[in-house]
């Protein structure tokens, strides 16, 4: 699990760091740049809904294997090319399968450590963030060291590829299990959770595609708002690495502080205030004080393992688990599509941060009345 996480993100952050050398190298226009770091909201929405399906076809391992396998191809042909058809269509192959990953992980988690899912969340979230913020922070070196962007993104197919050996012989035995009750008998019929016809199922929904919005916007375009302000591009990229790396502890602590908690009211309203205050500080002081902001962002960002936590928290069962980690994953992913579209196109049209950074203020204040819908302990289940 730990190794699946590492590779959760690093597609997207080292492109986010790269962003620049990917647009000159292809002759993306500003637009087509945001397309391209939209790519993972829209991967993630539409393969992150199909996921229950896969599960209910064949064992969650095996189709884990075939993700994997998906992002390691992906990663490896779009830098093979020059065509920025081809690099969008090989990057939303290799987004597809950290789409399907994402929805399994809180599954596995549940199914074989249902008295321990705060610790395990939070191990695996805060191996998410290490692999986010090591592409971050290496994409640009690399990139420097081999002389070309390509090498930059193309490296962490490597780690793609290194994540698939665990799970090929839990696949086959899975498999072999599965075969093993079909002979025998049919399972006894489950009862299936509909997230999208409860309250708590869109408040969860609501939160996921806020908290997502702000940080893929921020994973996409943060590095250009620091290039802009003056920085070296090896700066940025590792002022981009900070808000993740300062976000381990954060990734780490957050499960459990979630799982003790009565409501999680407290940690919704200081989550918010962290974020409010970074984007203000960004638009006001970019390069004056960005060790603070860069701060505030990775503490503000504890929405993400937040939300992970609370998935796992609102809902009984694993199958109540995979439902709403589908529902609140794919929905969320949907409004997230919006984050670095939005600001590329408002960055492009005003020619500065301004305009942006309101637009992820305005995010703030939904995401902030979805997660207090959602502080209140209560279960997908009951809500049908």
């Amino acid at each position: 699990m730990l190794l699946v996480a590492l590779n959760l993100r690093a597609a997207v952050t080292s492109l986010g760091a790269l962003l620049d050398e990917v647009r000159t190298g292809l002759a993306l226009s500003g637009t087509m740049a945001g397309i391209v770091t939209t790519l993972p909201t829209i991967a993630f929405a539409g393969l992150g809904a199909l996921t229950p399906w896969l599960v209910r076809r064949w064992p969650a391992t095996r189709v884990l294997v075939l993700a994997m396998l998906a992002l390691t191809a992906g990663q490896l042909l779009r830098v093979a090319t020059d065509s920025a058809a081809v690099f969008v269509l090989t990057s939303a192959l290799a987004l597809a399968g950290i789409a399907v990953a994402n929805i399994l992980l809180p599954m596995l988690v549940k199914q074989h450590f249902p008295h321990r899912t705060a610790l395990v969340t939070g191990a695996y979230t805060m191996a998410l963030t290490v692999g986010t913020t090591v592409a971050a922070a290496a994409a640009v070196p690399v990139a420097h060291a081999f002389g070309s962007w390509r090498a930059g993104l193309g490296v962490w197919a490597g780690l793609a590829a290194l994540a698939v050996l665990p799970w090929v012989p839990l696949a086959l035995r899975d498999r072999a299990a599965r075969r093993a009750v079909t002979t025998a008998g049919a399972p006894a019929p489950r009862v299936r959770v509909r997230p999208s016809r409860t309250r708590l199922g869109w408040a969860m929904a609501l939160y996921f595609g806020a908290q997502s919005l702000s940080g893929y916007a921020i994973m996409g375009w943060l590095a250009q708002l620091f290039r802009d302000a003056g920085y070296r591009a090896e700066t940025a990229g590792l002022l981009l690495a900070g808000v993740t790396a300062l976000g381990v502890p954060v990734a780490l602590g957050m499960p459990t502080l979630a799982g003790r908690l009565g409501t999680l009211r407290p940690l919704v309203l200081t989550l918010t205030a962290f974020s409010t205050a970074a984007y203000l500080g960004l638009a006001l002081a970019p390069r004056g004080l960005a060790p603070l902001w860069v701060l505030l962002l990775a503490l503000g960002q504890g929405a993400f393992p937040l939300i992970l936590t609370a998935i796992g928290l609102r809902a009984r069962t694993a199958e109540g688990t995979v439902a709403l980690s589908a529902f609140a994953q794919s929905t969320g992913y949907v409004i997230a599509a919006l984050g670095p579209l939005l600001v590329g196109i408002l960055y492009e049209a005003t020619g500065g941060w301004n305009a942006p950074i309101g637009f992820l203020l305005g995010a703030l204040v939904v995401q902030t009345g979805a997660g207090l819908v959602i502080a209140r302990p209560r279960f997908v289940e009951d809500e049908r």
